[in-house]
């Protein structure tokens, strides 16, 4: 089994033992699972595209989306007004170093699943852009419940802005922007190699919405975060299971 595989199982494993943690230690249990989800999405990156190509794709997702957060906690753009505590760890500039990992983590899976749908750069960019945005569908309303950020005016969405959702989208286009500019994979077939990628999207789709639903009880989330990353997950996964495809070397 690969290292990717075994990671992946352990974080499915981690994800679903987390209803089933003390109060006292889920601020512990959610670093340990975003530093195994960081780990999980870089070796796939690694496996997929060779370890330098690879690892500097996540690392610019995470440096562009952490300097977004910057600019976003120092002046309320682009994703409004919001202060983060201190559970996430040690800051700069008011931002936790481990926000980074947010948007590093999920960017190859979200721009995996934009290629399978349409690789044209001009459309998979906003695409790519969409499908981490329905991410935070799921993700926003949760860590704000639990005290990891706040939105001192409030939104109307699970008391998060509208404005967070169009930060995202913006930070995504110019996040897959370069990162378009570093994955030069001509192939006009989906590609095997990017199949672990996809797999965490769609475990990522699936595990938000039934743990929403069934553990944390709230069907508003559920429902809408379903049918945020449903709209990319699932056209995504339907499209691979149409054209197995072919290795292309790297």
């Amino acid at each position: 089994m690969s290292v990717f595989r075994w990671l992946f199982a352990l974080l499915i494993g981690a994800q679903v033992g987390y209803s089933f943690v003390p109060e006292r230690r889920l601020t512990a249990a959610t670093r340990t699972i975003v530093a195994l989800m960081l780990a999980t999405s870089s070796v796939e990156a690694a496996a997929a595209r060779g370890a330098r190509r690879g690892v500097a794709a996540v690392a610019v997702a995470g440096a562009v989306g952490f300097g977004s957060e910057l600019v976003g906690v120092a002046t309320g753009r682009p994703f409004g007004h919001y202060v983060y505590s201190s559970k996430l760890g040690p800051c700069v500039g008011g931002v936790p170093l481990l926000a980074a990992a947010a948007w590093a983590m999920m960017a190859r899976p979200a721009w995996v699943v934009a290629g399978l749908l349409d690789r044209r750069p001009a459309v998979r960019v906003p695409l790519a852009a969409g499908a981490l945005t329905a991410w935070d569908v799921f993700l926003d309303p949760r860590m704000v419940r639990e005290g990891y950020w706040t939105w001192p005016q409030g939104g109307r969405y699970e008391g998060v802005p509208a404005s967070n959702f169009g930060g995202w989208f913006a930070t995504g286009l110019a996040l897959f922007a370069a990162l378009a500019a570093l994955d030069r994979s001509p192939a006009s077939e989906p590609d095997p190699a990017d199949d672990g990628a996809l797999a965490l999207y769609a475990w990522t789709w699936i595990g938000e919405t039934v743990a929403n639903l069934v553990v944390w009880r709230r069907p508003p989330v559920a429902t809408a975060g379903a049918v945020a990353m449903g709209a990319f997950a699932l056209p995504a996964l339907l499209r691979r299971a149409r054209t197995p495809g072919r290795a292309r070397r790297r």
